[in-house]
């Protein structure tokens, strides 16, 4: 985590501490960070919960506060745990989540995650305004990954809280106390010191 809490803001804003450059996801290369986020994460085209097609950069992230997990619709275990922590961080949030401060979760396993399995997921956790969910081609949602500075073997329970027009991010722990999330969230949005 010490490692990982030190990658996303150099991968994010400057030069990458990784050769991303040597990654190979299919035939296609990843370009190194160029130090602007808009040519750093990926704008693919991906689809919400709902069906709808956006672009990550530029619907998700461009000029807005954000919380980023990974997750599997399917995840009986792990999963769970963070989804019913991660509800509790939007319920401390309120009328803020999808106003001030928006929580996007990329699958980690898009042959299974079809739009209709992300909603249902979402349901049934009771998943509130402001949180999307989203599913893509695999290559996609693997630049992904990489870009927000995860190995192969994936976040875990890993999250990031960014303020992407200010280039500040944090990793956090999914499952830390939902007061804490609010917290970090808080200071990574700028509200206080």
């Amino acid at each position: 985590m010490l490692a990982l809490l030190g990658l996303v803001p150099a991968t994010a804003v400057a030069v990458p501490a990784l050769q991303f450059a040597s990654t190979r996801l299919g035939a296609r290369r990843v370009r190194p960070a160029s130090g602007f986020h808009h040519a750093y994460f990926p704008n693919v085209t991906l689809r919400t919960h709902e069906g709808e097609r956006v672009r990550l950069y530029r619907d998700m992230l461009a000029d807005k506060t954000v919380l980023v997990s990974f997750c599997r619709a399917g995840d009986a275990d792990v999963g769970d745990l963070a989804t019913r922590n991660l509800v509790r961080l939007q319920r401390l949030l309120g009328d803020r989540c999808g106003r001030d401060v928006f929580m996007v979760s990329l699958t980690l396993a898009p042959e299974a995650d079809t739009p209709e399995r992300l909603r249902r997921y979402r349901d049934l956790y009771e998943v509130g305004p402001g949180w999307t969910f989203l599913t893509g081609r695999p290559r996609d949602l693997e630049l992904c990954r990489v870009r927000f500075g995860f190995g192969e073997r994936g976040p875990g329970h890993i999250i990031l809280l960014g303020n992407e027009p200010h280039e500040r991010w944090l990793a956090s722990h999914a499952l830390a106390n939902p007061d804490r999330l609010l917290d970090q969230l808080n200071r990574v949005a700028g509200l206080q010191a």
